[in-house]
């Protein structure tokens, strides 16, 4: 499962699928899925260190369900969609709000803000037969073992199998990409030396640090 996901070309996430983190934020409710891309430099395995950019202090996190795809996938029916799901995990969404916000507000894309090294904290991945019903399962967050997210995929507004056959219709999936379904309300910042720890209820957690990036020496 771990070479499948060092396979993947690109990590397709899925903006305002619930609608109360829409709300929260102040956003409308999307008619259809909103969607951006994350680079897989941004992957970060479980155990490792989130580094917060100069002059940031803190990250917001989203806690998200994460499915990985096993086998190139284009133009796929909802009806067949499942076919395509290589396994589940649970990854972090981490994201520099002011730097999205003033993308936002300038019309500009938020590569930036959610794309840089080590803003997608993810665990390692469970294949799909021990994972029956993946719209019922619960994702938590803590930050210093204090619970700041907790939500259910059965919340989404946009299902597994529609998101892969809308998103397949635009672009071709290929074996080991990954798909991030969205995240649950109570999204908030965390701070440089502060603890996240999330996860799928009875099923996975993961474990990161929080510290500043150093700067490079010119």
């Amino acid at each position: 499962m771990e070479k499948l996901l060092k396979a993947g070309t690109k990590i397709v996430a899925v903006g305002r699928n619930y609608a109360a983190h829409a709300k929260e934020l102040g956003n409308a409710i999307p008619k259809e899925p909103v969607l951006f891309l994350k680079p897989t430099s941004s992957y970060l395995e479980n155990g490792g260190t989130i580094q917060v950019p100069h002059p940031y202090e803190s990250l917001d996190f989203e806690v998200e369900l994460a499915l990985v795809i096993g086998q190139k996938a284009r133009d796929v029916s909802e009806k067949s969609a499942m076919d395509y799901v290589g396994g589940y995990g649970v990854a972090l969404d981490m994201t520099a709000r002011e730097i999205q916000s003033a993308a936002k507000s300038a019309g500009l894309p938020w590569t930036i803000a959610k794309g840089q090294d080590t803003f997608t904290p993810i665990s390692s991945f469970l294949p799909k037969s021990s994972v029956p019903d993946p719209d019922n399962l619960e994702l938590w967050l803590k930050v210093d073992g204090e619970i700041r997210q907790k939500g259910c995929t059965k919340d989404m507004m946009f299902k597994i199998p529609f998101l892969i056959s809308h998103i397949s219709s635009i672009m071709t999936l290929f074996e080991g990409d990954v798909i991030l379904t969205g995240t649950p309300p109570g999204v908030g910042p965390v701070k440089i030396g502060q603890k996240i720890t999330a996860g799928i209820t009875n099923l996975l957690d993961i474990q990161f640090d929080v510290a500043k990036r150093m700067k490079p020496i010119s």
